[in-house]
């Protein structure tokens, strides 16, 4: 009898533990990591609050985890420098003398998908030479609390 308690109670510590573990968001969402705020997501915040109801210190590690790594928050909306694949770029040639800012944004969207306003008072445009020049625009503009966002 006491021998079939102990046997249930260790299985029921390692299902509790393994559910713990696989609510912490640094595990189930690693390309989170780094983001600085935002919205809370309910499902990790809820996993990592079953670990404070059945052992205080895991659920308190896992919080700490998600905070500190920003994988408990929601993801933005829009493009981040980490998520450019710079192998996939597809450039797209046109002549700039007999191009208007409305066939640009034309272009952009048969391209792409995407519907951009070029002439928005948060807009800039930027004559790039190479791949490198627009890392270099886009970390300009990541640096500050602008954001790139585009829209589908």
């Amino acid at each position: 009898m006491v021998k079939t308690l102990v046997n249930t109670m260790r299985i029921f510590i390692c299902g509790v533990l393994t559910v713990q573990l696989m609510g912490c968001g640094t595990l189930m969402y690693p390309e989170r990591r780094g983001q600085r705020g935002g919205r809370l997501d309910v499902g990790v915040t809820v996993l990592d609050a079953i670990g404070l109801l059945f052992f205080i210190i895991p659920g308190v590690i896992a919080f700490c985890i998600d905070f500190s790594n920003g994988t408990i928050y929601l993801p933005e909306r829009g493009v981040h420098l980490s998520s450019l694949d710079l192998k996939n770029i597809r450039v797209v040639r046109f002549n700039p003398k007999y191009t208007s800012m409305a066939s640009i944004e034309r272009i952009i969207k048969d391209e792409t998908g995407y519907e951009v306003k070029l002439n928005g008072e948060n807009t800039k445009v930027a004559k790039l030479k190479s791949k490198d020049d627009m890392m270099e625009q886009f970390a300009q503009v990541s640096s500050g609390d602008n954001r790139i966002a585009l829209n589908r």
